[in-house]
């Protein structure tokens, strides 16, 4: 992929959906390194608009990355509990009764949008496209890069013919990519490690690489690409907010926990009231919850209240400094032998 794009440097700025920006895109781009645009809950028109800003800031090659979304099955009473759950918290923040829940479908417009913008890569979480979408990106000449968190998955990304792998270990910031049950926590390393002599396509390592050394391991056990995500969110260009830096910069060593409790599917973030308050409560399947809970966290970031946001950062976010993208990256490859 590196080689097919002209990308010289192994990184890969994880797709963070609701938290990139154009401009941390841009940024990673001119970097030297391939910029992602998180894709996940845009309509078509958004992904659209997302697609456009960045080609007029960078004519380097970026990706966007797409939820493959299956519609919830609805279980009135779970919503309702769920809903319960969450009613002290409305009340706290002054959130007025909540409008009907309604799951939209993005995905078909979105994956349009990509081919019709002739988008030179496209990346998928929490499943694998149909036969007939892989088809249809395979004939715009589009590279198709699928995420695993177990072995199994990443054989069954492998056997769909996407051109690529990520393997997201445990350590990782925001949603875990399983799509296969039971879900598995499996550390970065070992992931790799049972991961790369199973393929032949290329994997990519992410989950917990913050510095030169975690660069390397991956790396040198294999990896043709690392991809990550918190460490450019405290970048200089990252637009993310002011609360949710703080939050990345003064967490300390094993302050993230895994919560379904947000929107619905696990992903890990800051350990805060939110997650403590929710851990046993009932949660609505995804993206019902992610609409329960969105006015609280719009309503959080405007009263300043972290304690209900939801703060995603990898387990080792405690690593993270803030510098431009550009220092980041020549940080990250100081002393790193490159292939």
């Amino acid at each position: 992929m590196l080689q097919q794009f002209n990308i010289h440097k192994p990184i890969i700025q994880a797709p963070m959906a609701g938290v990139t920006t154009p401009k941390l895109v841009i940024a990673c781009c001119e970097a030297g390194i391939l910029g992602s645009i998180g894709a996940g809950y845009l309509n078509g028109d958004d992904t659209r608009a997302f697609i456009r800003e960045v080609k007029k800031g960078t004519d380097k090659p970026f990706a966007v990355n797409l939820f493959i979304q299956e519609e919830p099955n609805i279980d009135v009473n779970v919503l309702q509990q769920a809903r319960a759950a969450l009613q002290p918290i409305y009340e706290e923040l002054n959130i007025p009764d909540q409008q009907t829940v309604i799951s939209d479908e993005l995905y078909a417009d979105q994956l349009q949008v990509v081919i019709d913008e002739q988008v030179p890569i496209c990346s998928f979480t929490f499943g694998i496209p149909t036969a007939t979408d892989i088809q249809y990106l395979k004939e715009a000449n589009i590279y198709t890069i699928g995420t695993a968190t177990t072995l199994q998955e990443a054989l069954a990304v492998e056997a769909a013919g996407l051109d690529a792998v990520v393997v997201q270990g445990r350590e990782a910031g925001g949603h875990r990519g399983s799509f296969i049950e039971p879900m598995q926590l499996i550390s970065q390393q070992d992931l790799l490690a049972q991961v790369i002599d199973r393929v032949k396509i290329p994997v990519i390592a992410a989950g917990g690489i913050m510095t030169t050394e975690h660069v390397s391991t991956a790396l040198e056990n294999g990896a043709a690409a690392v991809q990550l995500g918190t460490v450019f969110l405290v970048a200089t260009e990252s637009e993310v907010s002011t609360v949710h830096k703080v939050a990345i910069l003064q967490s300390k060593e094993q302050g993230t926990t895994l919560t379904k409790a947000f929107t619905g599917k696990i992903a890990r973030g800051l350990q805060n009231d939110f997650t403590e308050r929710l851990k046993d409560a009932v949660v609505a399947p995804y993206p019902l919850q992610h609409h329960l809970t969105l006015a609280i966290r719009k309503e959080s970031a405007k009263q300043m209240r972290p304690e209900f946001l939801s703060l995603w950062m990898g387990e080792n976010s405690y690593m993270a400094k803030k510098a431009p993208v550009e220092t980041i990256v020549e940080t990250l490859l100081k002393d790193v032998v490159l292939r």
